[in-house]
Order: structure tokens, then sequence, then C-alpha cells
């Protein structure tokens, strides 16, 4: 099962956000996994990723990869199995970026004023813990990132996982959890709400 980020179907979107040459690429690495029989073998799933450009919320997820899967069967051949649309999370880069343009707070709003309680059963959070190199367990990437481990003191490093206790620990928040929670929600899988589909294949893994 490959991952595959693409943020655009369009070559000058893409571009402009990772670089020159990149759209390309990325379209000569997708052939060859087509190839290799990614994206068309049933067992061989090949799932393409996008996220928006700027400071705004994903599409609909089923209609954007309606879109996808016309223009990159029409312009190259190229088949996958499903698109995952996730939201920006204001860490990081995109943070930094979103100071720099004055756009910060208006973001935060953006996320705040789409909050949807359907999502929050289904959020990453309760129902994954994320582990970095040395063992260390964190809520989700996002605080792995942030470098913000897990709140029990007893329970955050590998070595002494316990998974009563994990099911039922408080969870690390902040602000950059709105990301998750906004319009159809954000998760390694997908939206969270209307595509339980892509819930029942995350939880498979």
């Amino acid at each position: 099962h490959l991952v595959a980020s693409l943020p655009c179907y369009l070559e000058e979107n893409v571009d402009r956000q990772r670089g020159d040459g990149v759209y390309q690429g990325s379209v000569d690495a997708l052939r060859i996994l087509n190839d290799l029989g990614y994206g068309i073998d049933p067992d061989l799933s090949l799932d393409l990723v996008y996220n928006p450009v700027g400071p705004t919320l994903p599409p609909s997820q089923e209609t954007l990869e309606e879109d996808y899967r016309h223009e990159l069967d029409d312009r190259f051949g190229i088949r996958f199995t499903r698109l995952i649309t996730i939201t920006n999370t204001p860490i990081g880069q995109f943070l930094g970026d979103l100071k720099r343009s004055g756009k910060r707070g208006e973001y935060f709003d953006l996320l705040s004023d789409a909050f949807n309680p359907d999502t929050v059963d289904n959020l990453m959070c309760r129902h994954q813990i994320s582990v970095n190199w040395n063992g260390f367990l964190f809520d989700c990437d996002f605080n792995l990132a942030l470098r913000k481990p897990v709140i029990d003191p007893n329970v955050r490093h590998i070595s002494d996982f316990d998974l009563e206790t994990l099911k039922n620990r408080e969870i690390y928040t902040d602000n950059h959890c709105l990301a998750c929670t906004a319009g159809a929600g954000s998760s390694c899988g997908g939206a969270l709400v209307g595509k339980e589909e892509a819930m029942a294949e995350r939880n498979h893994e």
C-alpha cells in the first residue's frame, strides 16, 4: 500500500507549490508504479494525497477524486486507488507562511467557524498513537512535530506501552487541532465525515 503526495492534477499549481519539474517527476513516478501494478491490482493500493495550496479548506473529497481520475487518466493514462484530502495544519512552515502573509488570524477563524462535531469520534488521536525515532509516544503526527508527547508520564515511551491506559488517556490539544475538525474533517485517511470506507481502510492499517 503506497501513499503519494500530488497536491493538484495541474502542472502549474504543483510546480508553484513544490518547485519546477516536480509535477513531471511525479507523473513519471506514478507511471512506473502503474506499470508495477500499483493503483491497478486490488492488492497493490496507490493513494494520492491532496492538500490546499493556501489557507483554505479542501473541497469535497469525492468530487475532487472524480476530477483527479478524469484528468490523470485522460492526459497520462494514470490510475490510482483513491484520493485523500488533508487540511493544512497551522504548524511549522505553513504557520510561518500565515504569519508572514498576515493571514494567521483569518485562517484560525476559518477553522473555528467550520468546526464540525461529527468529526470528533473519528479523529486520529482517538484511534492511533505516533511513535518517534527513540520510542516516545505522541497523540498524533502533528503533536510529534511540535514535540508535545502524551500527557500521562507513565505511558510516554513505547517501553511503557499499556493499551487500556492509552485508550483512556487525556489527549494534548491546542488550536492547531482545529484543522482536523473543520469541515469534513482531516486525517491520514482523508475526510472523516461521509467516508466510512476510508475510515475502515485506515483502521485496517
